[in-house]
């Protein structure tokens, strides 16, 4: 391999064997090597993060004051975290965010910087802490998750930055609707859209859809359609021309069909759902096995209420060859409903 990339054996071996992060040239000139792309591989990703330093952590040995090339490398493994999220396990990448999350906390405890740095700091420890919640959930750690989101609340206020805390409960109202009582979440869900003052339109189309599902669970019909309407109605607003946070990046159209068709489930009408989940699934990347899965869940789930068992039946079996690739406890979840709909096997 040293021949081939032409980068020393010692230099190699360090990298091969974890001792130094692989620059991105390095990572380049290995792919071209081997002939495969090696540097979309997710886990190899992930295991980078756990076993390398945080620019946090290498910033306190330095003990300089914190500056803007700091909060930019925090904001970006911040969002490469997040992007993880999408193809990497909770088991895997939760302990690599909250590793991310202590380092950023403590930097914020102890660091020296002027007050827009901290401003930074701030957001992205409120970020991370959403990052954080939301992967404990889907590993069932509930109880974590709602510590997580609500210290990340604590950080998103002192940071002045009332979509992130809205965020952070909007986050946290999704879990109690999906596991305790679903009337608590759509007060924290209405909360959230009440505080959510500066909110841009994606990030009110993202806290209205929890108000939806939230109403759904309560079988709230009138609520729940109301709430659909000013989802379309709101996303419909967004421009090129407002900027919006990064931890939107994942709501489009097919996004929201989905949650469009989730609602119609809840509210007994599954002839609507599954129109919205067929098409919206056939959009949806292979690549982001846990959602394809989900999503596959919640279509199988609308083919047995109308009576379709055949198709609920082939379909929650595509969605257990998804979720073989990438575990979650909402997964699990999922398929266990949808199985007691099922004739036995």
């Amino acid at each position: 391999m040293a021949q081939l990339t032409h980068y020393s054996k010692p230099y190699l071996s360090l990298i091969e064997t974890g001792k130094r992060r692989p620059l991105p040239e390095v990572v380049a000139a290995y792919e071209q090597a081997l002939g495969l792309p090696i540097g979309g591989d997710a886990m190899r990703r992930a295991h980078e993060w756990l076993v390398s330093d945080s620019p946090t952590a290498v910033q306190r040995r330095s003990g300089r004051r914190v500056g803007e090339s700091l909060a930019d490398a925090l904001d970006a493994r911040v969002v490469e975290l997040r992007h993880l999220d999408d193809v990497v396990g909770s088991a895997a990448l939760l302990p690599a965010v909250r590793q991310e999350l202590e380092e950023a906390q403590s930097l914020v405890r102890n660091g020296s910087y002027v007050e827009p740095i901290g401003r930074r700091l701030l957001t992205a420890t409120g970020e991370l802490a959403q990052l954080a919640g939301w992967v404990a959930s889907d590993a069932g750690r509930y109880a974590d998750a709602q510590r997580l989101y609500l210290g990340g609340v604590s950080a998103a206020e002192e940071a002045g930055n009332d979509s992130l805390a809205a965020q952070l409960f909007s986050s946290l109202s999704y879990q109690i609707a999906n596991v305790a009582d679903p009337r608590d979440a759509l007060l924290l869900a209405r909360t959230a859209v009440t505080g959510a003052r500066r909110a841009t339109p994606v990030v009110r189309t993202l806290l209205l859809e929890r108000v939806a599902w939230a109403s759904a669970k309560t079988k709230d019909r009138d609520g729940t359609l109301r709430a659909l309407d000013a989802v379309d109605d709101t996303y419909e607003q967004r421009s090129t021309g407002i900027e919006e946070p990064e931890w939107v990046y994942w709501l489009n159209r097919a996004e929201i069909d989905v949650m469009a068709g989730r609602c119609m489930i809840q509210l007994g009408a599954p002839d609507k759902a599954e129109p919205l989940l067929s098409g919206a699934v056939a959009t949806y990347p292979e690549g982001h096995s846990r959602e394809v899965a989900l999503y596959l869940s919640w279509l199988a789930e609308s083919y047995a209420r109308t009576g379709a068992l055949d198709a609920a039946t082939a379909t929650l079996e595509r969605a257990r060859g998804y979720a073989a690739r990438m575990p979650s406890t909402r997964t699990d979840d999922r398929f266990d409903a949808v199985e007691k709909l099922l004739p036995p096997r």
